[in-house]
């Protein structure tokens, strides 16, 4: 099969290799599926790279999510059936980025009739990322004022269709104009360009001086320590990751002395600690999705020969919405 391998740690253009490997073998309770669509996303950049907090030896196939159909189920599996449709995260080494990948049955769900290949694809990390982040950690609450950074990015997108959903007011943030115009069609209320504004500013203006409620942070470093400054009494800032390259340090007595919280988000913890609300939650996923509230906007879809140009794309920040790999796309 083809299938896309990390050989040396680097830039994803530099090391992602084009093999013929060998079909992925299944045990117990695992799936054997046919990538129908493989989304990427930002941990994948750091696999390539060597610096996500999942290490998988060399050579591996990277693709952290994507839609499937079920094409052989192991000894332990009842619950999915071949030709099912289904997304969820594989198992490494073998990943999505394959014509064919490994997924636990524990971690696998149906995916959204409502949802095309593409769209199911992108709807499990990002989304999730943003349920969790929004209504477990921050418990936002209708009527809101939520900031979101590197809102035309993945899970940044997601926040912005879950912030509404909720009922907040949404204030995005993006690098560029071709990206505000994405926020703006996912929802947001304001858009704000970070190459031509000040976001500090536009809060505090957009809310009388009060600041955001919740504060949705996947870049970190000097976007954290600007965010400080236009946090609400009792805001919540959401520390979801540091796309930025820079591991801000808190400043614990600013916290005090202005009455707000940070809250930590590792999305990939509920699957061991509590399963039980991952699959709660993809149930709410599935049912907004198929009400039209969420559905994640695809702003490349390109084949599977593509993969090291569109995750370098993203590793460069210069992607705008999903890129999405599909083995059976044409180019």
């Amino acid at each position: 099969m083809r299938a896309w391998q990390v050989t040396e740690l680097g830039e994803p253009k530099d090391v992602l290799t084009e093999v013929d490997a060998e079909m992925p073998e299944i045990h117990g309770a695992q799936l054997r599926v046919r990538t129908l669509a493989a989304a990427a996303n930002f941990p994948d950049v750091l696999m390539c790279r060597g610096m996500y907090q999942v290490r998988p030896p060399l050579p591996f196939t990277p693709g952290v999510e994507g839609c499937f159909e079920v094409v052989e189920v192991g000894p332990n599996v009842t619950e999915w059936a071949v030709g099912d449709r289904v997304i969820g995260g594989p198992v490494l080494p073998h990943g999505a980025f394959a014509e064919y990948a490994v997924l636990d049955a524990s971690g696998t769900f149906a995916a959204p009739e409502a949802l095309t290949h593409e769209e199911a694809a992108a709807l499990f990390i990002g989304y999730q990322t943003g349920w969790f982040a929004l209504h477990r950690r921050a418990r936002i609450q209708e009527g809101e004022t939520l900031l979101i950074h590197a809102a035309a990015g993945g899970v940044g997108s997601a926040a912005i269709q879950l912030g509404k959903a909720a009922g907040a007011r949404v204030i995005g943030v993006v690098g560029g104009a071709d990206k505000a115009e994405y926020a703006t069609a996912l929802g947001a209320d304001i858009v704000i360009d970070r190459h031509t504004q000040d976001f500090v500013e536009v809060v505090k203006e957009a809310t009388h001086g009060r600041g955001a409620d919740v504060i949705f942070d996947p870049v970190g470093g000097e976007t954290y320590q600007r965010s400080t400054k236009c946090i609400a009494f009792e805001g919540r800032i959401l520390v979801i990751g540091f796309a930025g390259g820079d591991i801000q340090q808190a400043a614990l007595n600013h916290a005090l002395v202005k009455n707000y919280s940070i809250l930590g988000l590792h999305w990939g913890l509920y699957a061991h600690h509590d399963p039980a609300a991952v699959r709660a939650c993809h149930d709410e996923l599935t049912r907004l999705a198929n009400e039209g509230i969420v559905k994640p906007l695809i702003g490349e879809a390109r084949g599977l020969d593509e993969v090291p140009a569109g995750v370098q794309a993203l590793a460069d920040g210069k992607t705008v919405g999903r890129v999405v790999f599909s083995p059976a796309a044409t180019n």
